[in-house]
């Protein structure tokens, strides 16, 4: 197989994994999409963050991150809070029911990586991390 060929086959199969990842999440919670996911999963790496940083982070338009927070608030996942540093800005926050959905998908999306993953040699499970990581290090624009 030359460069070329392996492009194809590379964005072939990151298409594949994609919808794969989007069916599966909602099998690891119907209320939850991949989306929702990510977006819960970011609140609790920061810490927190306005609805503007979460649009330019994803590179997501502001109304799909509109409709994505409103759901998640409706639900009693996230709840926003005064900036500390600017009264008139309000910041994201996970309710104790948000950090507790995030934790039960994180566990079980862990447990089908490991499934998925379990006769995989440590060389070849250490090869993809390092080149998942490479790759999503990558500046080139999505």
């Amino acid at each position: 197989m030359d460069a070329a060929e392996a492009v194809e086959v590379i964005q072939h199969e990151m298409t594949a994994f994609a919808r794969r990842a989007r069916a599966s999440a909602g099998r690891m919670h119907p209320e939850l999409s991949l989306v929702s996911y990510t977006l819960l999963g970011h609140l609790e790496e920061s810490g927190g963050c306005r609805a503007t940083d979460l649009a330019a982070h994803y590179a997501l338009d502001k109304s799909t991150v509109s409709r994505q927070v409103s759901a998640l608030e409706r639900a009693g996942l996230v709840g926003r809070h005064p900036d500390p540093d600017d009264h008139r800005v309000q910041t994201l926050q996970l309710t104790d029911a948000g950090r507790e959905i995030l934790a039960q998908v994180t566990r079980s999306r862990r447990v089908a990586f490991r499934e998925r993953l379990a006769d995989w040699p440590e060389e070849d499970l250490t090869r993809f991390a390092a080149y998942l990581e490479r790759y999503n290090a990558g500046t080139a624009a999505d």
